[in-house]
């Protein structure tokens, strides 16, 4: 079914596909679609940016007045144009996989597609927002499950003390870029969800982006109590209660909408665990497909199709629920898949317990059969995190992979970005590969890029004072102050950009940890340096409040006027213009506790360059030709002495190395350095941090795999799903009765022939898998080697000897046998995790 959206019965026939354009909100990131709105009316789209708002506020004069304005026919047409290419052109994925069918949900509490629906808060909104725009330029299947709310995230407002004030504007959707989904009557298309003693009804909704729909869920329905009408009021708003009732209406409302429009998905893509109950949902409507089945069969049908991507550093960031709330709102659903409510509850648990809550990462991980990272490094830490669900495995072989975040460039890249980057690598650059864009930038010329990144950079001191005096008039400051922020900053001047989520981890005043050095930085006659300063803490966060009040403190200082801004709201609107106009943006978490970050990355196409600790993105893109980076690679927890350390590092780099490549000068003007560092950074990490190389990896290495998987499980009336259900069963009865014998080896120059003794009760030998194994050891990497079946042990059932020959020059203690489970068509260990050892 294809959406269909409201026509404007006035709209001239010269400007007909306005409406199209208006809706789509990967258009809007398109240069010349920015360029078109502005002609429209250039205030509402300097104070909304919403297309569709200011398409919905034309009168009829104004249209009029436009369909005989022939210089805004002509931005027009170009636009019609351009999109109708978009459309036509065959995509990546296209190309690459045609017998593809199906679809790939993807799940996200929250989309970051744009200021004009502001259902986001941070960097997993703006991740999931960027990710649906890739999907389109790439032409994946890809349909996006969200909720619609009906606040969204807070707005910040700093007073004139300082401090942090949150308001919450009401998103009304008739001025959102969302539209009722109807079905072929005409019908508002609704789902039921089962809540304790009552059924929840929601609305439905999409929005258009590219290729891709997006479609959204609210409560707001005044067939709900009260009470349920505010599920969808506000982004991580409520207690822990309304908490688990987002995730029902997202997980397991968001999966019963796919089934009722007959979206057929193979691929259920978890962005983040809020939506892990859509997992719960899957198997139950799977149950539904496969005659005489149990949720546990049709669980082991649906797993090997879930795919979970955890965005989350450290453990006691899951969100958890107690079991008795657990209980509460899943007993109903225990009953009607006739499973007992500590079976499901178990699954989100580590040890099976009364009184272990029930975390949704757990069951994420247990519901899919493959799990990921965000960045090489959160890869590794998420195997930590995730190891206790596996118990005796090796840290390095805990199933947890990586696939490393980007942006999408589109998006993030100002006007005058998109022409140098578009002469010099084309115009669709975006839409396919990216492999060799960066060999085509290195052509960009010394004056070329400096001329670029003063266009950038003015363009951010320009928005810069708008904001300035636009927040003294409202704090009711006098016309002399005011006067002052028409020269807010030098264009000139180096100007450095710290901006993020004020929280603890992200150590937003390390900064500020000498401040009369950081003030003698900032103030040099002849190199000074500019900063601009932003970010939000959660409401009920007294720490994050007090270190942006320390902030605002620092900038109000008298010496420092004209060198320092803290700027209130940070949001997508005021992101772009930093990412655009900042020439070195800093950012300095405690290791490892960044499980990506992005901010960094969108710097890059611009021109703009990084200074970081070395976390996240930025722990596998550093290299001392493309910016800077603090930190040892290690871990010191929240230790003061380090961050001591670390922010004198932060100021060393500064004076020593980043201002004076920034200032040192030929006789030209060109800072040969920074030109040099900048055309390499540019060229070597922007195609590569991209939404464009992530959502092709995605697709590689997860989506096509677990695509055949799924049909493998599918075929033949699920015949292989109730064998692997069978095979673990199996496994689990009889693990305990399985053990070792002897342990023997024979050692010649150059090689260890290994031979164990291994007696397997009940449990056929092809059901499992008898490994060498060896830990890393001084400069030698970890071993692991099936070791093959010989002659059966005299007397005994199921017994056998295992051999293997190794070629190595360690010592023959360094290696052990080990037993676990194998199927050729499992997940391992993700879908059995017994292991034995035999020491």
């Amino acid at each position: 079914m294809i959406p269909q959206q409201y026509l404007f019965p006035d709209l001239p026939e010269e400007l007909k596909g306005l409406e199209d354009i208006a809706s789509d909100m990967l258009w809007h990131t398109v240069s010349g679609s920015r360029r078109l709105w502005r002609k429209v009316n250039p205030q509402l789209w300097e104070t909304t940016s919403n297309p569709w708002f200011i398409l919905e506020s034309l009168s009829k004069e104004k249209m009029k007045e436009l369909s005989q304005d022939e210089e805004f026919l002509s931005l027009f047409r170009c636009q019609l144009e351009e999109r109708k290419r978009y459309f036509e052109e065959k995509t990546w994925f296209e190309s690459n996989f045609p017998y593809f069918k199906g679809n790939i949900a993807y799940f996200s509490m929250e989309f970051g597609l744009g200021e004009e629906l502001p259902i986001y808060s941070g960097g997993l909104g703006i991740l999931a927002g960027d990710y649906l725009k890739a999907a389109s330029d790439l032409g994946l299947p890809v349909v996006g499950i969200g909720l619609l709310y009906q606040q969204g995230y807070f707005r910040q407002l700093i007073d004139s003390n300082g401090e942090q004030i949150e308001f919450y504007p009401y998103n009304d959707p008739a001025l959102l870029p969302v539209f009722p989904l109807r079905n072929e009557s005409g019908e508002w298309i609704a789902v039921q969800v089962q809540l304790p003693g009552r059924m929840v009804t929601l609305r439905s909704w999409w929005a258009k982006v590219g290729r891709v729909f997006l479609y959204l869920l609210d409560s707001n329905d005044p067939a709900n109590i009260p009470s349920d009408r505010t599920i969808t009021g506000t982004l991580y708003g409520g207690d822990n209660e309304m908490r688990i009732l987002q995730e029902i209406v997202l997980g397991m409302g968001g999966w019963k909408l796919l089934t009722q429009l007959g979206i057929d998905c193979n691929i259920c893509h978890l962005n983040e665990g809020h939506a892990a109950f859509a997992i719960f949902e899957r198997a139950k409507d799977c149950m539904k497909k496969m005659p005489s089945s149990s949720f546990w069969t049709a669980l082991w049908a649906t797993r090997c199709g879930n795919l979970f991507t955890t965005h989350t550093p450290v453990e006691a960031g899951f969100d958890r629920f107690s079991p008795a709330l657990f209980k509460k709102y899943f007993s109903d659903f225990a009953q009607e898949v006739q499973v007992p409510i500590e079976d499901l509850l178990a699954l989100g648990q580590q040890y099976r317990g009364q009184e272990e809550p029930f975390n949704m990462a757990y069951l994420a991980i247990r519901g899919s059969a493959a799990t990921n990272g965000v960045s090489k490094l959160h890869g590794k830490v998420s195997q930590r995190i995730f190891q206790g669900l596996f118990p005796r495995w090796p840290t390095w072989q805990i199933p947890v992979g990586s696939v490393t975040n980007g942006v999408h460039v589109p998006t993030w890249h100002s006007v005058e970005t998109d022409e140098l980057w578009s002469s010099i690598c084309g115009k669709y650059r975006w839409r396919q590969p990216t492999e060799t864009l960066g060999d085509k930038f290195r052509s960009a010329n010394d004056c070329t890029l400096l001329e670029w990144r003063k266009k950038n950079r003015l363009k951010l001191i320009l928005s810069l004072r708008k904001r300035s005096r636009c927040h003294c008039a409202m704090l009711g400051k006098q016309e002399h102050t005011m006067s002052q922020c028409v020269c807010l900053f030098d264009p000139n001047v180096l100007t450095i950009g710290f901006a993020r989520r004020f929280a603890s981890y992200k150590r937003p005043t390390l900064l500020l940890h000498d401040k009369e050095r950081l003030i003698k930085i900032l103030t040099h006659p002849q190199r000074p340096v500019q900063l601009v300063v932003a970010g939000k803490a959660h409401p009920q966060d007294r720490i994050g409040k007090a270190m942006i009040k320390e902030w605002t403190d620092f900038v109000a200082r008298k010496e420092l006027h004209n060198r320092v801004v803290f700027v209130e709201d940070y949001d997508m609107r005021l992101a772009l213009d930093l990412v655009q106009g900042i020439d070195l943006w800093i950012n300095n978490p405690r290791r490892p506790w960044e499980a990506s970050g992005t901010s960094g990355m969108k710097v890059l196409a611009n021109g703009g360059l990084n200074l970081s600790e070395l976390d996240g993105w930025w722990a596998e893109a550093y290299a001392p030709e493309l910016g800077w980076a603090i930190g040892d690679g290690q871990e010191h927890d929240n230790d003061p002495a380090w961050d001591a350390f670390e922010a004198n590092q932060l100021y060393s780099i500064l004076e020593n190395e980043v201002i004076p490549a920034f200032y040192e000068r030929d006789e030209r003007g060109i800072p040969k350095k920074w030109v040099n560092m900048m055309r390499e950074s540019i060229s070597r990490l922007t195609p590569y941090f991209s939404t464009n190389r992530m959502v092709r990896e995605y697709t590689t290495d997860y989506y096509i795999p677990l695509c055949h998987a799924a049909e493998k499980r599918k075929a033949k009336e699920w015949n292989l799903s109730r064998e692997l259900e069978a095979w673990k069963r199996t496994i689990a009865s009889h693990w305990h009765a399985i053990h070792f014998g002897n342990f023997s080896f024979d050692q010649t120059e150059g090689q260890i022939q290994f031979t164990v003794q291994v007696y397997l009760d009940e449990i056929p030998p092809d059901w499992v898998a008898v490994e060498l194994y060896a830990d890393e050891k001084d400069n030698a990497p970890a071993f692991c080697n099936m070791m093959d079946r010989a002659e059966p042990l005299v007397g005994a059932l199921n017994g056998f000897n295992y051999k293997l020959v190794v070629v190595t020059d360690r010592n023959p203690g360094d290696f052990t046998p080990r037993i676990r489970p194998y199927h050729p068509n499992a997940f391992l260990p993700t879908e059995a995790t017994e292991i034995l050892w035999y020491r």
